[in-house]
């Protein structure tokens, strides 16, 4: 794709952003978009949010576990960027219209907080380990400005892979000496169950997607650093959300998180 078009469809998901509303599927209507262009149209929707004063605090891995592959019927993983104005304050009751959320969907994720660099390639589970400051409990609320959800991976890569906002527990816990593929999480909605999964529902381990994130930016040239947020990906399917619901889930070993809606 030129640039020009590569703006127009990055300016076409910002728009949606800030209006709330939803676009035909980019790969309707350009069947030949390559996952390079979705990058490269993310990356201008991105520009776009900066410039709107936005500041990088880190980065998502999307579509990491099966039941979310299955889910959406996209069957590698993605990434996009995390931004302060993306944050919410655990227990926080976020408003949709105002939080920008259209169609919003709840994943129960662990959060890594860098305390060192790292740069792939060649960054394993044990470099990811070493170089974490802590972990926690996570909500990421997913969102798409595609409609209805009628995403391929093109589709979610160009819309900053489906992020919405995020809430971090304020338990933070070394990971040192935790097995973070056995650690179980249990989610509610509304204090009924909403889903539970392991650790190793993220690639076998929270951390080996963390090191495919680094290792895949390293191909670019793209460290990751101290002091950035890494979200690994949902331990169990996504739930929608909606106004007047309230989400809570537990990590064994790493805490509790909740986030409520209106």
């Amino acid at each position: 794709m030129d640039a020009p078009l590569i703006h127009r469809l990055g300016d076409e998901l910002y728009d949606a952003l800030r209006q709330r509303r939803t676009l035909v599927p980019l790969t309707e209507r350009h069947p030949d978009i390559g996952i390079d262009d979705a990058y490269r149209i993310s990356l201008h929707m991105l520009a776009r949010r900066e410039a709107d004063g936005e500041k990088v605090v880190g980065k998502k891995i999307g579509v990491t576990s099966k039941p979310v592959q299955d889910m959406l019927n996209v069957h590698q993983p993605d990434f996009g960027f995390l931004t302060d104005a993306m944050h919410h304050a655990d227990g926080a009751t976020i408003p949709l219209a105002a939080a920008g959320l259209i169609q919003p969907r709840a994943e129960g994720e662990i959060a890594f907080m860098l305390k060192s660099d790292l740069q792939g390639p060649g960054v394993s589970r044990d470099d990811v380990l070493a170089a974490t400051a802590w972990v926690a409990p996570c909500f990421e609320i997913v969102d798409s400005r595609i409609h209805d959800w009628k995403i391929r991976i093109q589709d979610t890569v160009a819309d900053n892979a489906s992020c919405g906002v995020f809430v971090i527990g304020e338990q933070h816990t070394d990971p040192a000496g935790l097995d973070l593929a056995a650690v179980r999480m249990r989610m509610t909605r509304n204090d009924e169950p909403a889903g539970e999964g392991l650790g190793s529902a993220v690639q076998g381990h929270p951390a080996e997607a963390v090191a495919w994130l680094a290792n895949t930016l390293g191909r670019f040239g793209i460290p990751f650093r101290a002091g950035e947020l890494i979200l690994s990906g949902s331990l169990a399917p996504l739930v929608p959300a909606r106004a007047g619901d309230r989400f809570d889930m537990e990590i064994e070993g790493l805490g509790r998180c909740s986030v409520a809606f209106s």
